[in-house]
């Protein structure tokens, strides 16, 4: 992709968000782009950074590891892991990411605590029935926030949910009010939802995160 196309798609996306914002009465600056960056390589997010972007999304700790290397000069980049993080992968995934989006258990909070290192982390809230979907349950929510908010060395910012996949953003919409309510139910400020397709629908609904890889970098190789 060249770099004025990569400009162009983001002047598209950063229009679409502030069109969003307008209509939900808040100013675009209360919302981060997370560029998602998964099956990318380490030259595309270096193309994206050049152009302004400081945020990106990882999927798996495995893959950005590899891509890293390329990318410890930037400063002021901030990397999200924002895939299921397994266990056994705590240890390096607090090596390369200040912020894990996917926290959805006691004992993950847990081994991340342990790592000594200061560290921003987000619920992953199952709102769905998809098997395939990870998360905690809702019913737990309360729970998993005392266990984490007793963890020195996390942070605890918001909440991030994945809805069910469709097309059509009113599908998806209340599952974004729903995550919403769920974070002022507990005093949580952030907010991750929405992608490529949905992101207005999320905006609306109060999101101060909204994960874009699509829409900024085109369909991913298989």
């Amino acid at each position: 992709m060249t770099t004025e196309m990569l400009r162009e798609r983001l002047e598209t996306v950063e229009q679409r968000i502030a069109q969003a914002a307008a209509r939900a009465g808040r100013s675009p600056s209360e919302i981060t782009l997370v560029a998602v960056t998964k099956k990318f390589p380490a030259r595309t997010i270096r193309q994206a950074y050049d152009l302004g972007l400081r945020v990106f999304g990882e999927n798996y700790v495995q893959e950005f590891e590899a891509k890293f290397p390329a990318l410890r000069d930037l400063t002021g980049a901030e990397f999200h892991l924002i895939g299921h993080l397994q266990s056994n992968k705590t240890r390096s995934a607090l090596e390369l990411f200040q912020v894990i989006e996917t926290v959805d258990s006691e004992k993950l909070a847990r081994r991340l605590d342990q790592g000594a290192k200061p560290l921003e982390v987000m619920i992953e809230v199952k709102l769905s029935h998809e098997e395939s979907k990870s998360g905690a349950d809702p019913a737990a929510l309360p729970a998993l926030i005392e266990s984490i908010r007793a963890c020195p060395n996390l942070n605890l910012a918001g909440l991030m949910t994945m809805p069910p996949w469709s097309d059509d953003p009113h599908l998806t919409r209340p599952y974004f009010r729903q995550l919403a309510a769920l974070a002022r139910e507990h005093g949580l400020r952030k907010l991750s939802m929405g992608m490529s397709h949905d992101l207005e629908a999320a905006i609306e609904e109060g999101a101060t995160h909204i994960r874009v890889g699509t829409a900024l970098f085109g369909p991913r190789t298989k």
